[in-house]
């Protein structure tokens, strides 16, 4: 089976090119999908965050604050190291689990969309990595459409390595500032045609 590892900033298609991916058969694991998982009522993760930053991190029925635990972290580097400490080994153990799983059935394709990949020292663990990238321009303007505000879309931007470190290190880059249609025709070509 090969393996890619896509990675890329916040807003920049990686969840486009995991959905362009599973269209074509492709096994496709999303560490933000899994970290979501990770966070609901009852998970020992959610009773560890909760336990290391405090009530106001939980709504009134228990479920995650969103919103609020995103203030603390990404506000505060050693906040944000000890989210990451709770969650990155159980994000890793789930899509490692769903790798195995592909190569005991066979499958000839794989991905895991990981936005810090390179933080996290996983790159080793991959056939090869693609950086999903685009403009700043159009970065700001995707995550002001999630009505992200410009102080939170610097706080993210600062939390991740910049998309130039990324690509630098990545083995292929996919430029998503172009159409759909472009989008896919590059990952088509790089995962299924090399």
């Amino acid at each position: 089976m090969k393996l890619f590892g896509i990675t890329g900033g916040v807003g920049m298609g990686k969840s486009t090119a995991g959905q362009f991916l599973r269209d074509r058969g492709c096994g496709v694991s999303d560490t933000d999908l899994i970290a979501r998982q990770l966070v609901e009522p009852g998970q020992p993760a959610l009773a560890e965050i909760a336990r290391r930053f405090g009530p106001s991190v939980l709504s009134g029925d228990g479920r995650l604050n969103r919103g609020e635990l995103a203030r603390l972290v990404f506000s505060d580097a050693a906040a944000r190291r000890d989210l990451e400490a709770i969650l990155h080994p159980r994000i890793r153990s789930v899509w490692e689990a769903e790798v195995a799983s592909w190569r005991a059935t066979g499958r000839a394709h794989g991905a895991v969309l990981i936005p810090l990949l390179f933080e996290t020292k996983a790159a080793p663990l991959f056939d090869a990595v693609i950086c999903v990238a685009c403009s700043d321009a159009s970065q700001r303007q995707r995550l002001s459409r999630r009505g992200w505000s410009e102080d939170q879309i610097q706080r993210r931007l600062r939390a991740q390595w910049p998309v130039e470190q990324k690509m630098t290190r990545s083995d292929f880059v996919i430029w998503t500032d172009t159409t759909l249609e472009a989008h896919a025709a590059q990952l088509d070509r790089v995962v299924f045609h090399r």
